[in-house]
């Protein structure tokens, strides 16, 4: 029996991130296959966490930093081993690796995380992202991890590519895989135009591009959206409201942070637009591709759409943020076309449209996986030779074993 241990960098939550929905898409078809599926975490359970053990899987904590992982995982004897992003793979791969030689290593990056912080750093600055911004430490941190995996999933076509031309990453360490959405039973909403009203935005809120976008709503957007309707209302949804969002709340204005939501698709569908002023973040975006799958058009930025549309037309309009000196004129811009698709319902027809084509072409979760597990038996079957052809990954894991073990054996023994 193939037996397969993710180390998550949290516990998943399918109904409070677009992560924790991934994290569900391949814990489902590893079961499926019959694969004898454990997951470890380091991180605290939380009130929103997925129960695994509903799907016949394994849940252990871990701990960081403590060689109890040693005698964990040669009992376990994984065939692979997953790590929830590069953090995960810099505190266990290295265990993994002395206790586990023969188990496929596969990092899932959910997005790359030096590409977020260097948008971020950017747009503190007020400017544009420059290329010496993707070399941060972060980025070394990241890529070096990378390289040291057998496989990579990268979930938008943009980071691919970014991977293979700026870091110059092989291509048969990585592997595209985006959201994996199941379209058997797919129909389209039976909500339409003249149903819907409002505006909805949806996001956790201890993710910060999400929180930026809420404050930029509420501080420079919706005042000007509110001018021109206003009966129309913005509903905010997402997971984890601080009280400095929750006080942003005002019926007045029409602006109300509702927090959790129970049913996600349920809120999706009673709005007519989506509003994801995103100006920094990664891969790619769970609200548009449950906004999409509602039918619910939505107004965006081009890193709202980055890795989505794979060549289509875009579900919505779409603001490109250029002038970061001046956020009085692109609030006007997204503001516009917030009213424009709202109050125009043959846009709103042939967005709505375009987001159903984008689901079924780019999100066919049999394809996706069929790719994955294609690749993954590939490797497994070749692996000495898949890491003799990999020498940088070879040259960072000699250095890395060395560094990393002595680090993290002294903070161990520095606990005691």
């Amino acid at each position: 029996m193939k037996k397969l241990l993710i180390l998550g960098y949290v516990w998943p939550e399918p109904n409070s991130s677009a992560a924790g929905s991934h994290m569900m898409s391949l814990l489902t078809l590893f079961v499926k296959q019959g694969w004898q599926v454990t997951f470890a975490s380091p991180a605290q359970q939380t009130e929103h966490k997925e129960d695994l053990t509903r799907l016949g899987i394994d849940e252990r904590a871990v701990t960081l930093n403590c060689n109890s992982f040693d005698d964990f995982i040669r009992d376990l004897n994984p065939n692979t081993v997953l790590f929830d992003r590069f953090m995960l793979e810099e505190q266990f791969g290295w265990r993994v690796a002395k206790h586990c030689p023969d188990a496929l290593r596969i990092l899932d990056t959910e997005d790359l995380h030096s590409l977020r912080h260097a948008r971020h750093q950017a747009l503190k600055q007020n400017r544009q992202l420059e290329k010496e911004d993707l070399n941060s430490d972060v980025a070394k941190r990241e890529i070096a991890a990378i390289f040291r995996c057998d496989l990579s999933l990268i979930i938008s076509d943009f980071e691919m590519e970014l991977l293979k031309n700026h870091y110059l990453v092989p291509q048969k360490i990585l592997l595209h895989c985006p959201f994996m959405l199941d379209l058997e039973h797919f129909t389209t909403s039976e909500k339409s135009y003249s149903d819907r009203q409002h505006f909805i935005s949806i996001g956790n809120f201890r993710h910060e591009p999400n929180w930026d976008a809420v404050l930029f709503l509420k501080q420079n957007i919706w005042p000007i959206i509110r001018k021109q309707l206003p009966k129309a209302e913005l509903h905010i949804y997402g997971a984890y409201p601080p009280p400095k969002a929750t006080q942003l709340h005002n019926s007045k204005q029409g602006f109300l942070v509702k927090g959790w939501a129970e049913d996600a698709k349920h809120v999706m569908q009673q709005a007519r637009v989506c509003l994801a002023p995103l100006r920094f973040g990664a891969g790619i975006k769970g609200k548009l591709a449950e906004a999409m799958f509602c039918g619910t058009p939505n107004v965006t930025t081009h890193i709202g759409i980055e890795g989505m549309t794979m060549g289509l037309d875009w579900a919505g309009l779409i603001t490109v943020l250029t002038d970061f000196d001046n956020q009085e004129n692109m609030a006007i811009d997204f503001a516009k076309h917030a009213v424009q698709l709202y109050e125009n319902q043959t846009l709103w027809h042939k967005a709505q449209k375009q987001g159903y084509q984008l689901i079924k072409n780019n999100f066919d979760k049999d394809k996706i996986q069929a790719k994955l597990l294609t690749r993954i038996f590939t490797i497994q079957n070749n692996l000495d030779t898949h890491r003799s052809n990999n020498f940088i990954g070879q040259m960072l894991q000699h250095h890395y074993m060395k560094s990393t073990q002595y680090m993290a054996q002294w903070i161990e023994a520095k606990n005691r």
